[in-house]
């Protein structure tokens, strides 16, 4: 079928989910350059009759690139979202969406005052029931379209600037396999032409921040098509781990009895189809992935090549990783060196911290041991196990950040690769979320990890923290104060002990002698002081 009557095709359906909002998928918003939907609380756009927010053009950031993307003006993605909108919701106090109509993550109430921490646990510390509602609600997500948003099936050009929308619906699960593909997918230069050294995700600081933010949405959409506002993503602690623990019937699916690539007919994943896996096949009819389906999940753990991922990462190198202080170095890439960074996703040696892209550690080793579709970069979201892998290396990035308490200017604020400045917009989010909006502790967006807890102190903490917040906010004023209290109680002391000296002084000139002249020079004389 020609990319023109796909088009075709996809127009006359009417619009349903994915990454771009659905209220803004349409001629009318494209054109405008404009998503500012209204909030169905009050009607207005952004809720802005209740204050909720209101629509702004979007401020991008002005600070340096790298040098690996050597073009300007031939991806979509360069300065999101501007390419498709350059205004939208800017949202008000705790209020999040992209009309403003949630809370931000940590929050909860009508008017989004009520502080929530929810607690991510450790899969196989789930009972049975817990540990099927979870299995439940994957399959769920696989089978309920989203209601909120639309994926792009074709580039804004192939969209005629906007005037033919080209969108498609998607499940909730979907949803989230099409985004990671759309944020490290290649650029479509033309004709045949492709730039592979590009990713929006991936090989640079964004990476952990991004997969927060990935983690956070996914996890609410649950929350959404379930009613279950407690619901947090397991962890699989894959530390010192022999073979694949969760790869069993009871959990993600197990090996199939003939076929070691594909997944146990005994488990409902296997009934599941995978999308965007093609890239090479996308690449040559520079298209973009539109969410077909493309066959079952592969899997085949352990059967990988050792040459590369001899075995799971070990309890000493997330360790070893944990120890560097630095978050990010040199090129700020997948070539960087001692970086916690490219070490935790596993361009360096989680031994030595050197760069080796010829070896997979820590993160990277856990998608090349599955040899499968986790195995690829951009379609790894199929497998469900992606967001058991990811919850985990998130706690690890949650440990970092616990250790070395850094500040928000250690994340590189210019010359990184594309988007992953500090202020950059991340691809694809609408709503709008920068990198260094999550370079913050959890606790900060509402969930922490079990393992991590500390009893003792979460509740005095959790009392704290709105403290702390305003602290922080008038902290200029607290050192003011205090330097100008300084200064007065400094004056004070010294006018005090000048009077002191003063009377002293005074009263030993009436005094009358109280030896005999003989002694005089027998006597130590001591200070008044």
């Amino acid at each position: 079928m020609s990319l023109f009557a796909m088009g075709f095709l996809l127009v006359i359906l009417q619009p349903s989910s994915g990454q771009f909002p659905r209220a803004c998928a349409n001629t009318q918003s494209l054109l405008r350059k404009e998503c500012c939907p209204p909030w169905d609380g009050d009607g207005s756009p952004c809720g802005e009759l209740s204050r909720r927010g209101s629509c702004q053009n979007i401020l991008l950031s002005q600070a340096p690139l790298g040098p690996q993307f050597p073009f300007s003006g031939v991806d979509d993605r360069e300065d999101w979202p501007s390419i498709f909108y350059n205004r939208t919701c800017k949202c008000e106090g705790n209020f999040m969406g992209f009309n403003c109509g949630e809370c931000k993550f940590g929050f909860s109430g009508p008017n989004c005052t009520e502080r929530r921490l929810r607690t991510r646990r450790n899969i196989f510390q789930l009972t049975t029931g817990e540990k099927d509602k979870f299995l439940a609600y994957l399959n769920l997500a696989k089978n309920t379209p989203s209601q909120d948003y639309v994926i792009a099936t074709g580039t804004y050009t192939q969209m005629n600037n906007g005037s033919n929308p080209m969108f498609r619906n998607i499940n909730v699960y979907d949803l989230f396999v099409w985004m990671h593909y759309y944020a490290s997918r290649d650029t479509l230069l033309g004709g045949s032409s492709v730039w592979r050294d590009i990713d929006f995700a991936h090989e640079a600081p964004g990476f952990l921040p991004w997969h927060r933010v990935f983690l956070l949405m996914w996890e609410r959409e649950i929350q959404k098509i379930t009613g279950d506002e407690n619901f947090t993503i397991p962890y699989w602690d894959w530390r010192d781990a022999e073979d694949c623990v969760v790869c069993t019937d009871e959990y993600m699916g197990g090996r199939h009895p003939t076929n070691p690539n594909l997944l146990s007919p005994a488990s409902f994943f296997s009934s599941w189809q995978v999308i965007c896996t093609r890239s090479e096949e996308y690449n040559s009819q520079q298209a973009l992935c539109n969410a077909t389906s493309e066959g079952p999940i592969l899997r085949n753990p352990g059967n990988n090549d050792k040459s590369r991922t001899p075995r799971l990462p070990s309890s000493a190198e997330v360790e070893f990783c944990l120890s560097l202080t630095q978050y990010e170095s040199g090129s700020m890439d997948k070539m960087a060196n001692y970086s916690f960074r490219n070490t935790l996703e596993g361009f360096a040696d989680p031994r030595t911290a050197i760069s080796n892209i010829s070896q997979s550690g820590l993160h990277n080793a856990l998608h090349i041991y599955m040899n499968g579709s986790m195995s690829q970069v951009q379609g790894s979201a199929n497998d469900p196990i992606f967001v058991l892998h990811h919850a985990f290396v998130d706690s690890i990035f949650e440990r970092w950040l616990r250790r070395h308490r850094p500040m928000l200017e250690v994340y590189p604020a210019a010359n990184a690769p594309i988007g992953h400045n500090r202020e950059n917009y991340m691809v694809p989010f609408i709503p709008l979320y920068r990198n260094g909006e999550f370079f913050k502790p959890s606790r900060e967006l509402g969930y922490d990890y079990e393992y991590l807890q500390e009893p003792a102190l979460d509740s005095f903490q959790e009392f704290l923290i709105p403290y702390l917040e305003q602290a922080r906010q008038i902290w200029a004023w607290l050192v003011g104060a205090a330097v100008i209290g300084g200064v007065i109680t400094a004056v004070l002391m010294g006018l005090i002990l000048a009077c002191r000296k003063k009377r002293r002084g005074t009263s030993s000139e009436i005094q009358p002698l109280l030896t005999e002249s003989e002694d005089y020079n027998n006597i130590s004389y001591q200070s008044n002081f």
